[in-house]
Formats: C-alpha cells, structure tokens, sequence
C-alpha cells in the first residue's frame, strides 16, 4: 500500500496533512443523543469511533435500530391497551397514545442509547 503525505509548514516545523473520511449518513434524534451520551460518559469509545470514522455509521445504526424499537414497543402496547375512539375522543386518544409514545421512548432511551 502507497500512501502519500502532504505537510504545512508551521513556523519551523512540518505538519502532516491528516483528515478523517466524511461520511454523509443522516442522523436523526436517537442517534444525536447517543452522540451526546458517548462525548459526556463513554469519552474512549467516542474517541475511538470518532478516530475510526465509524462514530457516524454507529450513530445512524443507533437512530434507525431505535426506531425499529419504539415502533414495535408501540404495536404490542396497543395490542395490550387499546386506545379510545378517536373520533368520538379526540383528546383521550391523544393522550393515550402520547403516553403510550413515552413508555416505548423510555424503554429505548434505556437500553439502547444510554448503554
């Protein structure tokens, strides 16, 4: 393998030319959180997947596995408490499914992005 590399003259010194791969994959709202959970308390992992060029990868995984998650916590939680009619409550629907929504979340947030 033939790599070469550029250098920046800095004052006196010679200074490599270094830049990690851009991957441009979506990241949504579980994937961002992941991210701030692995800068604030897994500080070598983050370091690690940011080093590899895997972090973003990583993320976007975590985005799409969690909401894989939520939507199939939501099915079996509709499954064993069945909502009102929307049409006659509009608003009890709301708030159960609000709160059937929450349940699920918390269960990812749990065991899968907090992990």
């Amino acid at each position: 393998m033939n790599m070469e590399l550029t250098y920046t003259l800095h004052g006196d010194y010679l200074i490599p030319d270094l830049t990690l791969p851009e991957e441009a994959t979506p990241i949504g709202k579980y994937g961002m959180l992941r991210k701030t959970y692995l800068k604030n308390h897994r500080k070598g992992m983050y370091a690690s997947l940011m080093l590899s060029g895997k972090l973003n990868s990583h993320l976007a995984e975590i985005d799409r596995t969690a909401k894989e998650h939520i939507e199939q916590i939501m099915a079996k939680l509709l499954q064993s408490s069945p909502v009102p009619d929307k049409a006659t409550d509009p608003l009890g629907w709301t708030g159960h499914m609000n709160s059937l929504r929450h349940s699920a979340e918390e269960t990812v947030l749990a065991e899968l992005i907090y992990n």
